[in-house]
């Protein structure tokens, strides 16, 4: 039997980094950058949460010495930071020296899973554990506090309120990027960055601001999926290599939801859910069948792309500079 108020929780919490992605992401592309290293991103931002939370645990020596506020600001502070400077140093290359994106996109891909991947490893050797990852439980249990009244309301706090507070927040950042894309000055100027940089830059509207500014955020954005899957989905164990291709499936949902951060609340859950199918389905020891459903978010993505280019409209369409750079000296 499917067991339903089981497999929800696991979808959303499957879900989660998506959201953060995809919403960071489609900030990004809104101001004409095709950021292609949200997954270098999200790996700089979980490594550097990490590292920050490894040193004050260890500062503390137990859990007991533990300030609240500082178990959640250090780690959050540092995951920031780390995902800002990603966002900096994209926007340098591409905006300032106007560098490819898609090549320069790619190589941060790299660098980030390379940058996660030796500082983790270097902090695994300080801890000289005997498997190769941390356990940072004593931060990812403040990190995974459900709301108070999920254990006693039955299956509707098992559905709706059983998850940690960076959840609620990516629902929240996802609502307001919705907001302000569509009904404030700001996400017209943004939109018209996207769209056509010349025409925005001869009403007055700084292109190179807009577009660092949109970058930077959405990076930092992107960087808090990579902290909330250690410290919350992963219960606060880092393990190299161990996010898979979240990072890669967050930029297929911004095609996925059309470039509208508000659907991609419901379209990550719907992903989340497709990436972790086979494991609430019986296949027996059928592993073909097995692979054949890890394929279904990237084979519904294939899908949706399709049917918005047959139909071809103008809102479903990316923006329409996206990923070109722009020569003021060529308007």
């Amino acid at each position: 039997m499917f067991d339903l108020v089981a497999f929800i929780p696991r979808a959303v919490a499957q879900s989660i980094p998506l959201l953060y992605g995809s919403t960071g992401e489609t900030i990004t592309q809104k101001s004409g950058n095709l950021n292609l290293g949200i997954p270098g991103v999200m790996y700089v931002g979980a490594i550097s949460g990490v590292i920050g939370s490894f040193l004050y645990e260890r500062a503390c020596g137990s859990a007991e010495n533990m300030n609240t506020a500082l178990t959640v600001l250090i780690p959050l502070s540092a995951c920031l930071l780390g995902s800002l400077l990603m966002g900096l140093l994209f926007c340098f290359l591409t905006v300032t020296l106007r560098a490819n994106q898609n090549v320069t996109g790619l190589a941060m891909t790299t660098f980030g899973v390379g940058f996660g991947n030796f500082f983790g490893g270097s902090l695994i050797k300080l801890t000289g554990a005997d498997v190769p990852s941390i356990a940072l439980s004593a931060t990812s249990n403040v990190f995974r506090k459900s709301l108070p009244a999920a254990a006693s309301t039955g299956w509707f706090g098992t559905v709706f309120l059983s998850y940690g507070f960076l959840a609620y927040t990516a629902i929240v950042i996802s609502l307001i990027a919705a907001y302000v894309l569509k009904s404030t000055r700001t996400g017209l100027h943004l939109r018209a960055v996207g769209e056509n940089p010349a025409t925005a830059d001869a009403a007055g509207i700084n292109i190179t601001r807009y577009k660092y500014f949109a970058t930077c955020l959405g990076c930092m954005i992107a960087g808090l999926g990579g902290l909330y899957y250690v410290m919350d989905y992963a219960c606060g164990v880092w393990s190299n290599d161990a996010f898979g291709d979240r990072g890669w499936l967050a930029i297929a949902l911004v095609i996925f939801t059309i470039w509208r951060p508000n659907v991609g609340i419901l379209a990550s859950i719907l992903f989340g859910g497709l990436y972790i199918l086979y494991l609430f389905i019986p296949t027996g020891m059928n592993l073909a069948v097995k692979e054949l459903y890890k394929m279904l978010p990237y084979l519904v993505t294939i899908a949706v792309l399709i049917l918005t280019s047959i139909r071809n409209k103008r809102e479903n369409q990316p923006p329409a500079s996206l990923g070109l750079p722009y020569f003021r000296e060529e308007r």
